[in-house]
């Protein structure tokens, strides 16, 4: 048996911080709450069957209520939601902050200023260390606002997206 080397826990956020992300807000309907939490862990993983994934802090308010629920959205933020995006990321988020939304076709909040969203069921549940992790199967998805870029996160901050450089 090989033991894995003690990493240190802030200077793994800082390398795995020069990873650039897009911000989401994930958001569920457990029947008597409607909620979101801001996430950054998210990845598209296959296209047949279609699953992206999300890792869910199993420490966080949100494990237990998404634990819950057969399916949620993926709201791909807009560069004009950095508020959307802190507020969601707030410990004891108590439902949706006045932020506008309607129910998707599946029951999954859909975040009407978001850039695109994914509205999933829940495909699989992964232990992930300290985190679970979401394979979610894409029911249904939209971009609702080609024109605006994206909010990104980078290096521990947001960020804008720059020129393309072709």
């Amino acid at each position: 048996m090989t033991t894995a080397p003690l990493i240190d826990a802030r200077r793994y956020r800082d390398v795995i911080g020069r990873f650039a992300t897009g911000v989401t807000v994930v958001t569920w309907d457990t029947g008597s709450v409607r909620r979101g939490m801001t996430a950054n862990a998210v990845a598209s993983v296959s296209l047949d069957p279609t699953l992206v994934l999300v890792c869910v802090d199993r420490h966080g308010a949100a494990h237990a209520q998404l634990a819950t629920v057969e399916t949620f959205a993926l709201n791909v933020l807009a560069e004009d939601q950095l508020e959307v995006s802190r507020a969601f990321a707030q410990p004891g988020v108590d439902g949706m902050l006045g932020v506008p939304y309607r129910s998707g076709a599946h029951g999954a909040p859909l975040l009407r200023d978001a850039v695109a969203w994914l509205e999933c069921a829940v495909h699989e549940r992964l232990e992930g260390g300290d985190h679970t992790i979401y394979l979610g199967r894409v029911l249904a998805l939209d971009i609702q606002r080609p024109e605006v870029a994206p909010l990104l996160f980078y290096a521990g901050a947001y960020r804008r997206l720059g020129a393309p450089l072709e």
